[in-house]
């Protein structure tokens, strides 16, 4: 079993092990793909954009909502349009949104401050020396 997210059989998106949204809180629409590819592509309902509105989802704690808030603004989407079939590109379009949501939804490591070692601290200074001498040559000679 994978832990990552993904489209669950009832249509609900398992975002992590606490966080599932149910199917009646992503919207569906569907329309034509457009472009070109003759009369299938511009008559048949086939692209499907999947949204979900972060600030009236009642799974949501308070803060993974204020970090998708933060993160992704107040509706998440996704759309899929590569497949000819209009259950095929739902499917792709749940599982993008439910992509979405969990990248959104990381948070980062907070960095580690560390200390210079003490080889780079002579490392450093022996460098600013060098540096010094090339400088130094550069001078015009002084006169005696």
């Amino acid at each position: 079993m994978t832990s990552g997210p993904r489209v669950n059989d009832d249509g609900s998106l398992f975002i992590r092990a606490r966080l599932v949204i149910p199917s009646d809180e992503v919207d569906l629409r569907v329309t034509t793909s457009g472009g070109p590819g003759g009369q299938h592509a511009n008559r048949s309902l086939t692209r499907v954009v999947a949204s979900f509105h972060v600030s009236t989802s009642r799974v949501l704690s308070d803060a993974d909502r204020a970090l998708l808030l933060e993160k992704a603004g107040t509706v998440v989407r996704s759309s899929a349009s590569r497949f000819r079939s209009q259950g095929m590109n739902r499917s792709a379009a749940l599982e993008q949104l439910a992509a979405r949501i969990a990248t959104a939804l990381t948070r980062p490591t907070p960095r580690r401050a560390t200390k210079p070692t003490r080889s780079s601290k002579v490392r450093r200074v022996d460098d600013k020396k060098a540096r010094g001498r090339v400088k130094e040559r550069r001078r015009r000679p002084e006169d005696d």
